[in-house]
């Protein structure tokens, strides 16, 4: 009888464990489905590449977002340090950022292994190396 009550309750068990597996895949697939900048927030976007291009206020921040989490700190990826002024102007000033930017022949496409920047980052960053890559 004893294994009788143990075979019922291990299969009750199962079935709301399937459910709860069944529910947390649910929600895996729902979950950060948005990721590019233009779904989040439209193309309606203002993109300004006509004003100067601050350093700090424009071009860290994207680059906290798509670069300083691989390329910074004691052993950065591709031996391609970033995370200064100093090393950002380096990494732009070699050409490696806007052909890795802009995915062309004979670069690594970066960010890697995650989508292309928006259109509006890359000619924010693009302005910004054309400008000298001043540090303002």
């Amino acid at each position: 009888m004893q294994d009788l009550l143990t075979i019922k309750s291990y299969k009750k068990m199962r079935i709301v464990v399937s459910i709860l597996l069944a529910i947390g895949f649910l929600f895996s697939l729902t979950s950060c489905y948005n990721d590019k900048e233009e779904l989040l927030y439209g193309t309606n976007m203002s993109c300004d590449t006509v004003s100067a291009i601050s350093y700090t206020q424009k071009i860290v921040p994207i680059f906290q977002v798509a670069c300083y989490s691989c390329h910074s700190g004691a052993s950065p990826s591709g031996a391609i340090a970033m995370g200064t002024f100093a090393t950002d102007k380096a990494v732009a000033a070699s050409g490696r950022l806007m052909g890795s930017l802009y995915h062309s022949s004979g670069y690594s496409a970066m960010p890697q292994g995650a989508a292309k920047l928006s259109a509006c980052s890359i000619a924010t960053i693009q302005k910004w190396v054309d400008s000298g890559t001043p540090n303002n």
